[in-house]
């Protein structure tokens, strides 16, 4: 029998010093007990940084009286920090997430401790990572100090997840469900927008995507196909009714053959029973699933991921709202360049043509000003609104402008066209 030998979140928490970068595990790994006693031990501690991507739990941590205590550098910013940031008591470090591990393994970012919540260990010693390993195996291998949270009801994952109990520097006994997270519901747009996406991917891709209305009318109109593979930095419920009915078999990958690959999970109880203990499903690190490398090697590499909007040469903003951080930079490059370089493979950036209710169009002649350009021009391959498809590579600037203005909201066709002219795009009619 393999002793943990459990201490109280204070004795634990003490481990964190002065000047020390806390590492939060990320998305519904993060360990709401340790976040709770890191608040309170922080109000006599000055300047650490803490260094997460998205978190589903609460980030008790930004908040204004603590802003002399601690500082957040978000490598991927959610909607629990995003005030923070843009408030400016909290940082947003732009990065590939294929590239992040390597933050914590060369130098960039040295991890002093690591935050994990972790499933108890089994008869060998070793306690898995759950639901997520995109950046918490590296910090895992990395930190001088690993403190974790043991949780009966964290399940135990296939993959690169084990983490032996003597790597563990102090552990907390605690017992409650994780954090979920709803499946979006989508309207019409975006089941216009899935139906023309799937009419694209053959039968035997192998898939992309992310979270969201669209990736779920994506998924939604799939049932037709055939031996479908999933090799993605994530997935939702979605994937699960899929491999439920017959369509993700992954018999055509030519990587990770007949497995399910990814860094991590994001959805609801039943997302997390199918993916404990079942060996159709391996987690591997971002720096392996993100891996453009890595990517380029499966047949039919099919990534399908969103913006925020996109201008008349097919630039894509994804991460901010003009100079307002929304989001983050996260694997949409990463896949992007790998589906473009796979044998068969295709990369679709997809959104509504239209924001704040119809009144806004999200293809523009020009980004707004300070928005950030995730994805080049030169990199965008298919783009996607309910009006139709845009295929970009190998495409002039002009033939971009007419190709994007066509499938823009009808009523903002005529203004693009304007502008256009005006820059030259088109001749005058």
């Amino acid at each position: 029998m393999h002793d943990l030998g459990y201490v109280d979140t204070r004795e634990a928490l003490g481990l964190v010093q002065h000047g020390h970068r806390v590492y939060i595990h990320e998305a519904a790994m993060a360990p709401p007990v340790l976040i709770d006693a890191l608040v309170e031990r922080l109000r006599d501690l000055e300047n650490v940084e803490i260094v997460q991507l998205h978190t589903e739990a609460p980030a008790p941590y930004v908040a204004p009286e603590l802003a002399g205590n601690a500082r957040l550098n978000a490598l991927f910013v959610g909607s629990n920090v995003r005030e923070a940031v843009n408030a400016g008591r909290a940082d947003y470090t732009p990065a590939f997430l294929s590239e992040i591990p390597r933050f914590f393994e060369d130098g960039t970012l040295p991890i002093d401790v690591a935050l994990l919540q972790v499933s108890p260990p089994d008869r060998h010693g070793f306690c898995s990572l759950g639901t997520s390993v995109a950046t918490a195996r590296s910090a895992a291998d990395n930190a001088s100090i690993v403190i974790a949270e043991v949780n009966p009801q964290v399940p135990r994952t296939r993959g690169n997840t084990a983490i032996h109990i003597a790597s563990i520097t102090a552990a907390v006994s605690t017992d409650h469900p994780l954090f979920t997270h709803p499946r979006e519901p989508f309207g019409e747009v975006e089941r216009m927008i899935g139906h023309q996406i799937a009419e694209l991917i053959p039968d035997g891709a192998t898939l992309q995507m992310g979270i969201g209305a669209i990736p779920n009318a994506v998924l939604s109109e799939l049932g037709h196909k055939q031996d479908l593979g999933i090799h993605t930095e994530m997935f939702t419920d979605g994937v699960v009714d899929l491999v439920e009915q017959g369509v993700i078999t992954n018999k055509r990958k030519s990587r990770f053959h007949r497995r399910i690959v990814t860094s991590f999970v994001s959805g609801s109880q039943r997302l997390f029973d199918f993916v404990d203990d079942n060996p159709f499903v391996e987690f591997h690190p971002s720096s392996i699933v993100n891996d453009v490398g890595e990517i380029r090697q499966l047949n039919a590499m099919i990534a399908i991921n969103s913006a925020i909007q996109v201008d008349l040469t097919g630039q894509v903003c994804a991460d901010s709202i003009g100079t307002a951080i929304y989001s983050g930079i996260g694997g949409q490059m990463d896949f992007v360049r790998g589906a473009v370089l796979s044998p068969g493979g295709k990369a679709f950036i997809a959104l509504p043509s239209t924001a704040r209710g119809g009144t806004v169009s999200r293809i523009v002649n020009t980004l707004n000003p300070g928005a950030g350009v995730v994805t080049t021009r030169g990199h965008v391959e298919y783009l996607v609104t309910e009006y139709g498809v845009a295929r970009l590579r190998g495409k002039s600037i002009r033939q971009r402008a007419e190709e994007l203005t066509a499938i823009a909201h009808p009523d903002f066709r005529g203004e693009l066209r304007a502008a256009a002219v005006e820059r030259k795009l088109f001749m005058p009619a």
